[in-house]
């Protein structure tokens, strides 16, 4: 059986690899060493085509409440409601209307305070309520696995992410191998020393007590000590 056939729609679209396909905008808050933080959204227009690529009978829906396509609350905002459905299995999801600085919009403007003052939140307009349902749609499709580890904040998919820890893993076993070998070759404990901070600079990690290359180290410096 072919292996895409046997694949789950989930399994499908989650190992696609989605960063090329990715747009940003200030969320105008800070990270913790003060750099701008930036909310990160799949393109819609690309993830549907990639899941009429894949499923040409996919199809989306966007709710109505009556005539509007949203939904408005004056104290809470404006919601948005779209629903995807793929072979056979539909999801639907909900959106708030948001300004540039992810903020909710309402039906008329609106302020709140800020350390740095008051800002206002424009009215949204039909430009911003039809800008929410596309992302609306974006963040449906990704609940099918396109994508979704954006909204997890991962920077790769699953499958992606899997293979990068091992390779990771793999090489710093590598490192560790080498690490050992050459401490076990000093001769003094100022050789000793030298190669216990080349190493631990390049890999803190390996320097944590327990670690291999830390009871090596432990067992040499006792065994010099005893010869001197």
């Amino acid at each position: 059986m072919d292996n895409k056939q046997s694949r789950s729609v989930f399994e499908t679209l989650n190992a696609i690899n989605v960063n090329e396909h990715v747009e940003k905008k200030k969320s105008g808050e800070k990270n913790a060493d003060g750099s701008e933080r930036y909310l990160t959204f799949l393109s819609w227009v690309w993830a549907w085509g990639q899941v009429k690529q894949h499923y040409p009978d996919a199809s989306y829906t966007v709710r109505h409440w009556g005539d509007k396509p949203y939904l408005a609350d004056d104290r809470l905002g404006i919601m948005v409601e779209t629903s995807v459905t793929i072979k056979g299995e539909t999801i639907a999801m909900w959106l708030p209307v948001m300004n540039s600085r992810n903020k909710s919009m309402k039906t008329a403007p609106y302020t709140y305070k800020t350390s740095y003052g008051d800002k206002t939140v424009e009215a949204a307009t039909m430009f911003d309520v039809n800008k929410a349902i596309m992302r609306c749609l974006a963040k449906n499709i990704a609940m099918f696995g396109l994508g979704l580890y954006i909204y997890a904040g991962e920077d790769l998919p699953e499958e992606e992410v899997k293979q990068a820890l091992n390779e990771k893993a793999a090489a710093q076993a590598k490192k560790t191998e080498e690490a050992v070998a050459e401490m076990r070759q000093v001769s003094s404990l100022h050789e000793l020393s030298e190669v216990w901070n080349k190493w631990t600079a390049m890999m803190p990690e390996i320097g944590k007590k327990g670690s291999e290359f830390y009871n090596v180290t432990g067992k040499i410096a006792q065994q010099l000590k005893a010869v001197q």
